[in-house]
């Protein structure tokens, strides 16, 4: 359901992920006529993005979100790294600088959930399904056309207009913005599963092999079954099943019995950043801004900071500031993905190494520099996003 779309606003926001749910809190907090469209009858229903870093939950604790999120999720205080049966490195976080020396284990959906009820407190809203169509520069601001879900044509004048609509962005598209990388040549397997797992609950295992590289996580869970399975494979089926899965892993990283499929999917990782996060009154965020592999779970936690300083900076200049000051979304956040995208595509290289001397010069080097208690903590710094900071 949506309701009338009006005809004006403050500020658009184009995508109702989290970026776009965070951007409309911020802005809806400082009292902004702000609109949230999304082409969904729904929001997120599945897992998918599945890891909330410290940093992020520093960003979302000054919304007031942090304490629901901790609630629903589940603490992981341990990264680590085996190849086969042997272990390479254990990386820990509980000695980090935050109050948060964790990784939180949530589903999007969830995540999407908290923060949707957070706008609502606000007082905002996301009105759905409403496709943007086209966008189109005008004196002041931009002229928004969308589609509602009766099919009938509006639009909306509005000073400035965010895009976090994903990596296909139409707002992207609009604005004319190039979206400059390439894809990698495996494909992946998602899946959510309830099975035996012999390792504790408190850590997340990356496991290389010479098959690919494959991830397990815990979830939330009453039952404490419930884990998140990501692998490289050289093609992946539609739907991943049981029996599939369990073979995957016990090629891989054997002591697993899966009990059950919750939801599998394949998809293909792309390592692009938008030339531009501005063209006049048109900003990107999100995966509208970067896309990379999800290699240390960085992708939403990246979005979602990205547009927690967007919103500040245009509630600022909404109250009067100079608009120069938005400047400083592009010269501060578009390094920070570029960084992503280059340490993630590292470790992704990395990870999925075939040849048996590559493998075993890579497994060397891991092991002796993460036996350094500086090197330990700089690597848990990093995936915590803290140097975002």
């Amino acid at each position: 359901m949506t309701s009338t779309v009006p005809a004006t606003a403050e500020v658009v926001i184009v995508g109702a992920g989290p970026a776009g749910l965070t951007a409309a809190i911020v802005l809806a907090d400082a009292g902004a006529d702000v609109v949230v469209l999304d082409r969904l009858a729904a929001g997120a229903n599945t897992s998918r993005a599945a890891v909330v870093h410290a940093r992020t939950l520093e960003v979302l604790d000054d919304l007031g979100v942090t304490p629901a999120l901790l609630e629903r999720g589940l603490e992981v205080s341990h990264f680590v790294v085996q190849d086969g049966t042997h272990r390479l490195a254990t990386v820990g976080f509980s000695g980090l600088p935050t109050p948060f020396p964790y990784t939180l284990m949530i589903g999007q959906e969830t995540t999407e959930a908290v923060l949707l009820d957070r706008l609502h407190t606000a007082g905002g809203s996301v009105l759905r399904p409403c496709e943007v169509t086209a966008i189109a520069s005008a004196e002041d601001g931009a002229v928004v056309e969308f589609t509602d879900p009766a099919g009938n044509s509006g639009t909306i004048r509005a000073r400035f207009v965010i895009g976090t609509d994903g990596m296909h962005s139409q707002v992207r598209e609009a604005a004319g913005i190039g979206f400059t990388g390439a894809t990698y040549r495996e494909s992946f397997i998602l899946a959510d599963v309830r099975m035996d797992w012999p390792a504790p609950r408190d850590q997340v295992s990356l496991h290389l092999s010479p098959g690919g590289v494959t991830v397990v996580a815990p979830l939330p869970d009453t039952e404490q079954d419930r884990f998140r399975i990501v692998a490289t494979v050289a093609e992946a089926p539609e739907h991943p099943s049981l029996e599939q899965v369990q073979a995957l892993l016990d090629d891989r990283c054997p002591g697993a019995r899966v009990r059950e499929v919750l939801w599998s999917s394949r998809f293909r990782v792309h390592h692009r950043l938008a030339e531009h996060y501005r063209a006049g009154r048109v900003f990107l965020a999100g995966d509208a801004a970067h896309v990379h592999s999800p290699a240390g779970g960085q992708g939403m936690n990246t979005g979602i900071q990205d547009a927690a300083l967007l919103g500040t900076l245009l509630a600022r200049v909404l109250r009067g500031e100079p608009e120069a000051l938005l400047d400083d979304y592009e010269r501060t956040r578009r390094p920070v993905a570029l960084d992503v995208v280059s340490f993630t595509d590292r470790m992704t290289r990395m990870a999925t190494l075939r040849q048996r001397p590559a493998r075993a010069v890579r497994n060397t080097v891991i092991r002796l520099a993460t036996r350094v208690g500086p090197v330990r903590t700089a690597l848990a710094y990093r995936m915590a996003e803290l140097a975002n900071r």
